[in-house]
C-alpha cells in the first residue's frame, strides 16, 4: 500500500479549501471579491475545488476603478463566463457621479482609495456577511499581520 505525504503546499490549500466551504456553511451571504489579480485568480480556482461539480454558494464582487488595464476587465469577464458564477460589479466612477467620494486630481491621483467606499456600499447593498479577498503577506507590512480571519466593522 503506498503512503500519501502532503507537502506544505498540500497543506495551505487543503486549509483555503476548508476555509472557503467553513465560510460558505457558516455565513447565509458571503461573497469573493474578485480584482482580477493573481490573488482573486488563485482563490477562484480554489473555490472551483472546494465547490465543483456545483455552482459556487458566493458570487464574485468586483470593484471597478474605472481605472482597469482593458486586458483585465476582458479577463474577469472571459473567465466569468467560462465558470458560470454570478458577477456583481461595484462602481468607483458611479460612487463619484453620486458626490460619495471625491475623485483626487494631480500627477500622482488614484482612485485606489476611494475603492473602500464603493465595496463597503457594495456590501451594504447586497447584505454580505462574510467577504473572502486574498492578500500575499509577503507584499506588505499591514498584510503580513493580517489573521486568516479578519473582524471587520461598519466602517471596514
Amino acid at each position: 500500500m503506498s503512503e500519501y505525504n502532503f507537502d506544505y503546499l498540500d497543506e495551505l490549500e487543503a486549509e483555503a479549501i476548508h476555509i472557503l466551504r467553513e465560510v460558505a456553511g457558516q455565513f447565509e451571504k458571503p461573497a469573493l471579491l474578485f480584482s482580477g489579480g493573481k490573488d482573486s485568480i488563485t482563490l477562484v480556482r480554489l473555490a472551483e475545488k472546494a465547490f465543483r461539480p456545483g455552482k459556487f454558494p458566493f458570487p464574485l464582487v468586483h470593484i471597478d476603478t474605472g481605472h482597469n488595464f482593458e486586458e483585465t476587465i476582458q479577463y474577469r469577464d472571459e473567465m466569468v463566463a467560462r465558470i458560470g458564477e454570478k458577477l456583481i460589479i461595484g462602481s468607483v466612477q458611479q460612487s463619484i457621479d453620486e458626490g460619495k467620494v471625491i475623485e483626487q486630481t494631480g500627477k500622482n491621483a488614484s482612485r485606489n482609495a476611494l475603492q473602500t467606499v464603493t465595496l463597503l456600499d457594495t456590501i451594504l447593498e447586497h447584505k454580505f456577511d462574510a467577504c473572502i479577498g486574498g492578500a500575499r503577506r509577503d507584499e506588505e507590512k499591514a498584510r503580513a499581520k493580517e489573521r486568516i480571519f479578519s473582524v471587520r466593522d461598519e466602517f471596514g
